[in-house]
């Protein structure tokens, strides 16, 4: 522990943007800190140190990051700010003209972090350092999460070979790569011993898994159902192509894997699927939904979409919002397309101009709350497990099924943390997020 002799940062306030595996990634450089004595910052208390863990999936994911490091500079006045993930792997440079930035740590060094930390700890003299990210990830670090959340969040792989055309995850993470089953079980029996319930399954292109240890996802799956203690698995976003039967079908007759999937289509069209260089087509698609609806019929399907992308005339268009509109699914989750620089898609011609783009967006979010309102309806009156979470100060206990449904009850602090079965009821109306009344049973 930090002692009244020792220099350096006491305490560390922590930023996350984007998706849940940069959430699994800064819980594992908090604990590391913690380790080594610097206790997380309470709520409005100056850092002495702050760690911003960026997202760069779009150009306004970019505005996001670069709004935040100013906000948390005027916030922590004289604080160390070290800012790493995505957009510190492709925009170093810009990040460091920032003024109150200390360090700028690519997606693959955020181990850097605690080296630093061990000079400041021996030194008052090591500030204003810049490191320039390596062009080369090819290390695997792994990461749990847990923080203020109920479910934990367990990184099994990360990096991705696809290269999509209008993608630029390669770049900032790096080529596919996995932990050992092993090593990821034995995480999972910690979160059992800890009191975990529930576990999602994180990475880049999870469906991946395998690449650097000979092991498949398939393997994977099994050998955490038979983990003692957990109540159930998610997988996080999955490849069309990746998700396989034989992982479906496995799902179905598991007594731990959630009826959950989250499966990126976007786009319906096959011709804007060629453009951007996706590796399956809207009939393997569509047969992956009939076979998850078969054989799990009150399972939740959310999916993944792209409007706007060069080369998405109207026609083309509109035949993907038809294909959507003719899928058994959940709920969308919409991105209008941004450039990103380097990318394929930049020599794609024509551009979809911005006001149409966001046109269709909202086209798409109309099908998506119709198609979520009907799912919800569907599960009215059935019996489900359901993970109980914290709540929001004066707010309802909430938690949601096994297949992501929603639920309020009144407060009760002793069910927070706990599965209990429940009958589904009628809406809750006047929430801004879809929420079902609930009986304890």
């Amino acid at each position: 522990m930090i002692d009244s002799q020792t220099f350096g940062p006491q305490t560390a306030a922590y930023y996350t943007l984007g998706c849940k595996l940069n959430f699994a990634e800064t819980s594992t450089i908090g604990r590391t800190l913690e380790e080594k004595g610097i206790r997380r910052a309470r709520n409005g208390e100056r850092a002495d140190l702050c760690i911003i863990n960026t997202c760069s999936v779009t150009e306004l994911a970019d505005k996001k990051c670069r709004q935040t490091i100013r906000r948390i500079a005027r916030q922590h006045p004289g604080a160390r700010i070290i800012v790493t993930g995505c957009y510190a792997q492709l925009q170093p440079q810009e990040i460091a003209r920032i003024p109150g930035v200390d360090m700028v740590l690519g997606a693959g060094e955020k181990g850097e972090i605690a080296r630093y930390i061990e000079r400041l700890q021996t030194s008052d003299e090591a500030h204003g350092i810049f490191t320039t990210p390596s062009p080369e990830i090819s290390n695997f670090a792994p990461s749990c999460s847990r923080g203020d959340r109920t479910r934990y969040f367990l990184k099994v792989q990360d990096g991705c070979d696809y290269f999509c055309s209008y993608c630029t995850i390669p770049f900032a993470r790096g080529r596919s790569r996995n932990g050992h089953i092993a090593d990821l079980v034995e995480q999972a029996r910690g979160v059992a011993r800890e009191g975990g319930h529930e576990i999602v399954l994180t990475g880049v292109n999870i469906g991946d898994f395998g690449k650097t240890t000979g092991e498949t996802f398939f393997d994977l799956i099994k050998e955490l159902e038979k983990v003692e203690g957990i109540d159930r698995y998610r997988i996080s976003s999955i490849e069309p192509n990746l998700l396989t039967d034989e992982i479906i079908d496995f799902v179905a007759a598991s007594k731990h894997f959630a009826p959950h999937f989250h499966i990126p289509l976007q786009s319906g069209s096959d011709e804007v699927l060629h453009l951007m260089r996706r590796r399956y087509d809207t009939v393997l698609f569509a047969q992956r939904i009939e076979h998850i609806k078969r054989v799990m019929p009150d399972a939740f399907i959310g999916v993944d979409l792209i409007v706007g992308m060069r080369g998405e005339t109207d026609e083309r268009f509109e035949a993907s919002a038809r294909f959507v509109d003719s899928l058994d699914i959940s709920q969308l989750h919409v991105f209008t397309y941004s450039e990103r620089p380097g990318t394929q898609a930049l020599k794609i011609e024509p551009t979809v101009p911005q006001e149409i783009r966001h046109e269709r967006c909202r086209h798409m979010l109309e099908i998506s709350e119709r198609k979520l309102h009907n799912f919800y309806a569907s599960q009215r009156g059935k019996v489900r497990p359901v993970l109980f979470e914290h709540p929001a100060k004066n707010a309802p206990l909430h938690g949601f099924t096994d297949n992501y449904v929603r639920i309020e009850l009144p407060y009760e602090k002793s069910l927070i943390n706990t599965v209990r079965n429940v009958k589904l009821g009628d809406f809750i109306e006047k929430t801004d997020i879809p929420a079902l009344h609930a009986q304890l049973l």
